[in-house]
C-alpha cells in the first residue's frame, strides 16, 4: 500500500490550501485516514483523522480552521486548510490505519509566510 500526498506549497498566513492523500495498492479501502505534521524541531503530531463511517478527530489547535474529508471510492482523504498561521508551518505527512497496520505516506512541505 502506498499513500501519495500532494498539496504542500507556499502561502500566505490567513491563505488556504488543500492537501490530498490518495492510497494505492491495496485492494481494501483503508480504515482510518489523516494527516500528522512535524515542525522543525518539534515532534510528529495528529493533525486529523477520520474513519470510514466519517467519524473525525482533530488536533485542538485547528478545530474549525481545518475539515478533513474522504472519497472511499477512490481511496482518497482531503485536507481543506483554511486561515493558515505560521505555526501551521511544518512537513505534513498522509497516514492510515487498517487492523493494526500502519502506513505512512511521503511528507509534503506546507510554509505560511509572508
Amino acid at each position: 500500500v502506498q499513500l501519495q500526498a500532494s498539496g504542500g506549497g507556499l502561502v500566505q498566513p490567513g491563505g488556504s490550501l488543500r492537501l490530498s492523500c490518495a492510497a494505492s495498492g491495496s485492494s481494501f479501502v483503508i480504515n482510518t485516514m489523516g494527516w500528522y505534521r512535524q515542525a522543525p524541531g518539534k515532534q510528529r503530531e495528529m493533525v486529523a483523522t477520520i474513519t470510514r463511517s466519517g467519524v473525525t478527530k482533530y488536533q485542538g489547535s485547528v478545530e474549525g480552521q481545518f475539515t478533513l474529508s474522504r472519497n472511499d471510492a477512490e481511496n482518497t482523504v482531503y485536507l481543506q486548510m483554511n486561515s493558515l498561521k505560521p505555526e501551521d508551518t511544518a512537513v505534513y505527512y498522509c497516514y492510515g490505519l487498517h487492523w493494526g497496520t500502519e502506513y505512512w505516506g511521503q511528507g509534503t512541505q506546507v510554509t505560511v509566510s509572508s
